[in-house]
C-alpha cells in the first residue's frame, strides 16, 4: 500500500475536501461513504439538534425556576388547615372555575397547589398557604416560561408535525454519532492529543476546530446517545408504538380505570315495593357519607404515598378521585384510584407492579429529564446539551470553512464502492426499529441514485 493510501485511510480528518482522499483502498472508500452520511445527517439535525439542546437546557431546571417565579415558598405553622379549606380559599378567589385537581404541600415550607380552569377557560394553578389559606398567586399552564420550553423540546411548537420531525431527527443523530465514531477512530499510531484530548493551537484553525469537534464528540457520545433513547419513548408516533408492544403500564392506571358505584344507581329499575325496599340504598349511603379531598388525602397519607402527590378530583357521577405521585426516583411512583361514593380504594398501582420495560423507561426519563439524583443528574444532562451545542457549533463551522465555494462539499459516492456489510446492517437495524427513520432513509436514498448520480448539476453543488 503506498503511503498516498495511507494517509488517506488513516487520517481522523472529518473535515477534509473531497480531493485529499481519492486512494482506491476499500477502507479510503468506506471512509468517503461514512463522510457523506455524517455530512448528510449533520445537515438535516444540527438545527433540530440545536433547539432540542436549548429547550432541554432550561426544562431541566423547572424545579428551581418554579420556585424563583412562582410563591411556592411559606413560612411554616404548627398545624395546617384542612385540604378542603385550603381547596375552598382557591374557589373562593376564582368564582365559577372548576377544580380538577389539588396538591397537598410537599414539604413544611411549600404551598399547596389548586389545578383548575378558570370562567375564562385559563389553566391555572393557584397557590395557596396551607396555615392561613391565603392565595399567594398563580400559574399560567399553558402561557409560561417552562411550558414553551417543553413544548418546543417535544414538538417545536407545532403539534404532531413537530413531533414527527424531532423523532426523525432523533433517529438520524444516531446515525451522526455513529458515523462519527467511525471517522473518529485513529487508523495510524495512537496518539492522546487529537484523539483523547484537544489541541487547542488557535494558530492552526483546521485542527482547532477539528479537535473541538471529534474530542468532545468521542467523550459525550455514549451520553447523547443516551438522552436520544431515553427521549424517543415520549415522541408521539415510535413512542405510541413501543408502548402498544412493549411498555405496558398495569391496565388499571391508565387504560381499566375503575369506576365509582353509586348506591343509588346500583338498585335496578322495576320490581315490586318489596323488592323496592329491600333496594332502597342504606342511609350510610346518602351524599352526607362520601369520600370528601380530607378523607382521600388521609388515605393517602395512610398509605405512604410519596410527598408531591396530586389528587385528581371525579369528573361525572362514574369517576373517582386519582391520587397520583410521580417522584424523583421512580421507585416511589404509585397510584390510587378511591370510590368517591364510598372511599374505598379501589386500585393501588405501585412500581412493583411495572413491568421490566415500563421500568426502564420511567427510569431513563427521570435521568434525561435531570430528576433522579438531583442537581448533579441536572448538570451531568446539562453538560449533554452543551455538548450537542458545542458539536453542532464546531461541525458547521469546520464543514463551512473548508467547503468548495458555492458546493455543499460531500464526498461522491465511489463508483466501484463494494456493499459495507456492517453499515448496511446497522442501517437495516435502525429502519425496522424506527420506521420514520427508515422512510426518510429510502427517501434519502432515492433521492441520492435517482437525482443526485444522474443530474450533473446537482453534482456538481453536492460535491
Amino acid at each position: 500500500m503506498s503511503s498516498t493510501s495511507n494517509e488517506a485511510t488513516a487520517a481522523p480528518d472529518i473535515g477534509r475536501s473531497p480531493g485529499a482522499a481519492r486512494a482506491a483502498t476499500p477502507a479510503a472508500h468506506l471512509y468517503r461513504v461514512a463522510w457523506r452520511w455524517h455530512l448528510y445527517a449533520g445537515l438535516f439535525v444540527i438545527p433540530f439538534l440545536v433547539v432540542l439542546a436549548l429547550s432541554g437546557g432550561v426544562y431541566l431546571f423547572k424545579p428551581q425556576l418554579d420556585r424563583l417565579m412562582y410563591p411556592q415558598t411559606v413560612a411554616p405553622a404548627e398545624t395546617a388547615l384542612l385540604p378542603s379549606q385550603q381547596l375552598a380559599a382557591a374557589q373562593v378567589a376564582y368564582p365559577g372555575a372548576t377544580v380538577t385537581k389539588f396538591k397537598p404541600a410537599p414539604a413544611p415550607d411549600r404551598s399547596a397547589e389548586v389545578l383548575l380552569t378558570s370562567e375564562g377557560g385559563r389553566d391555572l394553578t393557584v397557590f395557596v398557604d396551607p396555615y392561613t389559606a391565603r392565595v399567594l398567586g398563580e400559574r399560567d399552564e399553558k402561557d409560561n416560561l417552562q411550558y414553551y420550553a417543553l413544548k418546543l423540546h417535544t414538538e417545536l411548537l407545532a403539534g404532531d408535525l413537530g413531533d414527527r420531525a424531532i423523532e426523525i431527527a432523533a433517529c438520524w443523530a444516531i446515525v451522526l454519532l455513529i458515523s462519527g465514531l467511525y471517522l473518529w477512530w485513529p487508523r495510524k499510531a495512537f496518539k492522546v492529543w487529537g484523539t483523547l484530548l484537544p489541541r487547542l493551537d488557535r494558530s492552526n484553525r483546521r485542527i482547532f476546530y477539528r479537535d473541538l469537534h471529534v474530542v468532545p464528540g468521542f467523550w459525550a457520545a455514549l451520553l447523547v446517545f443516551f438522552m436520544l433513547i431515553t427521549g424517543l419513548p415520549a415522541t408521539g408516533f415510535w413512542g405510541e408504538q413501543f408502548v402498544n408492544v412493549w411498555g405496558h403500564f398495569p391496565e388499571q392506571m391508565w387504560d381499566d380505570v375503575p369506576r365509582s358505584t353509586s348506591p343509588k344507581a346500583a338498585s335496578p329499575p322495576g320490581g315490586g315495593q318489596a323488592d323496592r325496599e329491600e333496594q332502597r340504598p342504606a342511609p350510610a349511603a346518602d351524599d352526607s357519607a362520601r369520600a370528601t379531598l380530607d378523607s382521600v388525602v388521609a388515605t393517602a397519607e395512610r398509605r405512604a404515598i410519596a410527598p408531591g402527590y396530586s389528587v385528581g378530583l371525579p369528573q361525572g357521577p362514574e369517576g373517582v378521585y386519582t391520587v397520583s405521585v410521580f417522584p424523583d426516583d421512580p421507585a416511589g411512583e404509585a397510584m390510587l384510584h378511591i370510590d368517591q361514593y364510598s372511599g374505598d380504594v379501589l386500585a393501588d398501582i405501585r412500581w412493583q407492579q411495572y413491568g421490566v420495560v415500563p421500568r426502564a423507561v420511567e427510569l431513563g426519563l427521570a435521568l434525561h429529564e435531570g430528576r433522579y439524583f438531583g442537581l448533579a443528574n441536572q448538570l451531568l444532562m446539562l453538560g449533554a446539551c452543551v455538548a450537542v451545542v458545542l458539536l453542532a457549533v464546531t461541525g458547521t463551522v469546520m464543514w463551512w470553512t473548508r467547503r468548495p465555494k458555492g458546493r455543499i462539499g460531500a464526498p461522491a459516492t465511489p463508483r466501484d464502492m463494494p456493499l459495507w456489510r456492517g453499515a448496511a446492517a446497522i442501517m437495516v437495524v435502525l429502519g425496522a426499529v424506527f420506521p420514520l427513520m427508515g422512510l426518510s432513509l429510502l427517501a434519502v436514498l432515492a433521492l441520492d441514485h435517482l437525482l443526485v448520480d444522474r443530474i450533473p448539476a446537482l453534482r456538481r453543488i453536492l460535491a
